[in-house]
Parts: structure tokens; C-alpha cells; sequence
């Protein structure tokens, strides 16, 4: 996901319009540029980044340790942090130790879904980040988005760029797409192999109802037939993979909406203009209908988010440039991602 914000450090724009465009700083000509044309990354922009990076591979190795359920778990972690005072005399490392024993926690499949939601994350946001230096538009490295009390540890990341973006429109479709696109390749054959891991006699169902995609629904019919019924899923019948690629496509989804800023909001724009405009009011006016006769709140914050961001999608530096039949039919395919990714019941409470 990508959004734009103002850098003050950027050069007021000049009045002379012979200094408007200069050969020494090509703007949005599509080659990447050379060592001696990017500007140096200042450390606050990397650090940050590397930050938020480490502190979201702990919260879904958490997530994924306790089974998906946070907060069913804190009693085991506020009795291993007691053991581990009590021990912290006599050693620090036999504390440690005595401690890690007390947590009720799988180690193993805590590193495999950490491992599996980040590669669909990280894959998803370097191709944006990379189409952007190909593109040499001004662009910060991922900000992961960890959040240690829900079941996914995450909430994805975004990339910033420039109020103003020298992206033009051709541009900023593949700029809006890649990501998305990227992310499905990992997500996919992750997703394959956790259906492949779900066990001959299903388990008996705990937790909440995960309401699975069409794309899931499909692979589960392809590939595993006795699971064929199988439209939503316990929170306890999940395995790191399957969890992982639910996750991505869950991701994927919500970023492929043609709404604002999100990455559907930059190929709607590429092939409506302000047509987009109309798609994304009419939209966010249905997802509030929606949420209303459902009572499906916790899309309640997805809709406030949106909202800040501004529904509408700023032009492009250029707005004239046509993208061209490929990358138009390629663009209402990817539209119909949220269809195939995304779940309008997403998680509900069983009724029991």
C-alpha cells in the first residue's frame, strides 16, 4: 500500500519556467536512474523502517506461537515473567530457560507463520518499492505495521511518496499493481501448501469463524475434495501456512479496492481518470450501507482510514498518457482481485 504525504525538505518549485524541467534531475522518464542522481537516504528514513520490520516479525511470531488468540495466552507469559524473576538470581540464562518452559506456546509453528505472512508482506511491498526506483520516483522504504493483540500480528505496511508525485499515469499503474500482484505469487503456493497440511478428519472447530475467499474456496475444491464443504474455518483448524495465505489475501484485497490511495485506487484511477472518482464515492457508500444491514462493525475502522486518506485520487504528474490495451485489460482483470481475496463477512463470532 502507498501513500502520499508532503516533504518539507523538497525545493519550492521555481518561478522561472526555464528551471521547470532540468536534464540533471529527469523527472518520471521511466529509466532508473544512476548512483550520482539518488539522493542520499537520510538515517531516520531507514532506521524507522528496520524498526517497525523487527518489531513485526515478534508480533507474528507471537500470533502465531499462541495459536492466533493474543489474548487467551497472557496468563502463561504473566506466569513465565514471574519464574523468570524468581530464577534471575541465581542466573540469567537458567532463568531464561525455566521461563521459555512455563510458556504455553509452539515455537515451531510461530516461526513458520512469521516467516510465510512476512514473505507475502515484504514481497508485495519491495515490488512497489522497487517499480518506484525503476521509476526514480521519490519513494521510503516499507513501514510494517505491527499489532501484537490481533490474531494476525499485522496489519500489513505502507510506502510513502511525495505529495505531488512525479508519477505519471502510466506509472502509477504499475506502480499500484505490482505490489498486489507480487504478493499473490508468494501468497498462492503458501496458501497450496497449508491446504496439502490439513489433517484427513478435520478438528473439532474453537475460536472464531474465519470466512474463507472464493480463491481459497476454489483451491480447497481442486486440491483437497474432502474438505470441498469447507467455506469457513475455526480459528483452531488453521496451520501457519493456511494462515499466512489467508492473510495475504486478505491484504491483497482490501489494497486492491478502487478507493483513494490504496493500490486499486491507483489503477482505477490509471484507467478512469476521475472517473475513479465517481467508482470510489459509490463504493464507500455501499461498504457503509453494508456494514450498516450486516452489523459487520469491524469494518468500521477500514472505512475511517479511508476516509482520512481522502477518497478521491490525486492526478497523476501527467494525466495524458494513455497506458495502453495490455496494461487496460490487465487492469479490470486485477479490479476483480477484492472479489477473489476478500471476504465481506471476514471473522464472526460462532453462534453457538
Amino acid at each position: 500500500m502507498k501513500i502520499a504525504r508532503k516533504d518539507s525538505r523538497l525545493e519550492k518549485p521555481s518561478s522561472d519556467p526555464s528551471a521547470a524541467v532540468s536534464p540533471e534531475q529527469p523527472v518520471g522518464t521511466g529509466k532508473l536512474p544512476v548512483a550520482s542522481e539518488i539522493p542520499p537516504v537520510p538515517k531516520e528514513r531507514v532506521l524507522l523502517p528496520a524498526v517497525l520490520f523487527l518489531a513485526t516479525c515478534l508480533s507474528t511470531f507471537w500470533t502465531g506461537a499462541v495459536g492466533w488468540r493474543p489474548f487467551a495466552h497472557l496468563d502463561s507469559f504473566e506466569r513465565a515473567w514471574g519464574i523468570f524473576w524468581q530464577n534471575l538470581p541465581q542466573s540469567f540464562g537458567g532463568a531464561l530457560r525455566v521461563a521459555a518452559t512455563a510458556l504455553d506456546w509452539d515455537w515451531s509453528q510461530g516461526l513458520v507463520y512469521m516467516a510465510a505472512v512476512l514473505a507475502i508482506l515484504l514481497t508485495h511491498e519491495m515490488g512497489h518499492f522497487l517499480i518506484a526506483l525503476r521509476y526514480g520516483v521519490p519513494a521510503s522504504l516499507p513501514y510494517f505495521i505491527p499489532v501484537p493483540v490481533l490474531p494476525f500480528g499485522t496489519m500489513g505496511a505502507i510506502i510513502e511518496m511525495e505529495e505531488g508525485s512525479q508519477a505519471n499515469r502510466r506509472q502509477m499503474f504499475d506502480l499500484g499493481l505490482i505490489g498486489p500482484l507480487a504478493g499473490l505469487v508468494v501468497a498462492i503456493p503458501i496458501t497450496i501448501v497449508g491446504i496439502y497440511h490439513l489433517p484427513k478428519v478435520p478438528l473439532k472447530g474453537e475460536g472464531f469463524l474465519f470466512d474463507n475467499p472464493l480463491l481459497i474456496r476454489y483451491l480447497i475444491d481442486f486440491l483437497r475434495p474432502d474438505y470441498a464443504s469447507s467455506t469457513k474455518f475455526y480459528l483452531n483448524q488453521f496451520n501457519p501456512y493456511l494462515m499466512a495465505g489467508w492473510v495475504g489475501m486478505f491484504v491483497t484485497g482490501l489494497n486492491m479496492l478502487p478507493v483513494s490511495q490504496l493500490d486499486g485506487g491507483h489503477v482505477a484511477y490509471s484507467l478512469l481518470e476521475r472517473g475513479a472518482h465517481t467508482l470510489a464515492r459509490g463504493l464507500l457508500v455501499f461498504a457503509i450501507l453494508y456494514v450498516l444491514y450486516t452489523e459487520q462493525y469491524g469494518w468500521v475502522v477500514m472505512l475511517v482510514i479511508v476516509i482520512l486518506l481522502g477518497i478521491d485520487h490525486p492526478p497523476t504528474a501527467d494525466d495524458g498518457i494513455e497506458i495502453g490495451p495490455v496494461r487496460r485489460a490487465l487492469g479490470w482483470l486485477a479490479l476483480l482481485i477484492p472479489i477473489l481475496c476478500l471476504s465481506p463477512i471476514g471473522i464472526s463470532q460462532p453462534v453457538r
